[in-house]
C-alpha cells in the first residue's frame, strides 16, 4: 500500500506536455514513470485498465470565483502475494 501525491501551479502548456509524455509511455509495453514533487514513482500498468474521468465545479452563493477541476484516474490490478510486491516503486530524483 502507498500513495504519492503532489500539487503544483503550472501552465496549461506544461500540463499538455506532461500528459503527452504520459500518453506515449502508456502506449508502450513497459513501465510508466511519473515525476511528483521531487520524487519519481514507477508503475507498470497491465490490461485491462479502468479509466476514470471527472469534471467538477464548486461555487457558493456570494463567491466571486468558482473552482473547476478535471481529474484523471487509471486503475488496474497486479498480482501480489505480499505488501512489498504491491508497493509503489518510489525513488528520489538524483538517485
Amino acid at each position: 500500500m502507498g500513495e504519492l501525491e503532489t500539487e503544483a501551479e503550472t501552465t496549461r502548456s506544461e500540463i499538455a506536455t506532461y500528459l503527452r509524455d504520459l500518453a506515449d509511455q502508456l502506449d508502450g509495453d513497459g513501465d510508466v514513470t511519473l515525476e511528483l514533487g521531487g520524487q519519481q514513482v514507477r508503475l507498470n500498468p497491465t490490461d485491462p485498465v479502468t479509466f476514470k474521468l471527472e469534471g467538477e465545479s464548486d461555487w457558493s452563493e456570494g463567491d466571486t470565483e468558482a473552482k473547476q477541476s478535471i481529474e484523471f484516474e487509471f486503475v488496474w490490478w497486479r498480482d501480489a502475494q505480499t505488501a512489498a510486491e504491491g508497493a509503489l516503486d518510489i525513488t528520489s530524483e538524483g538517485q
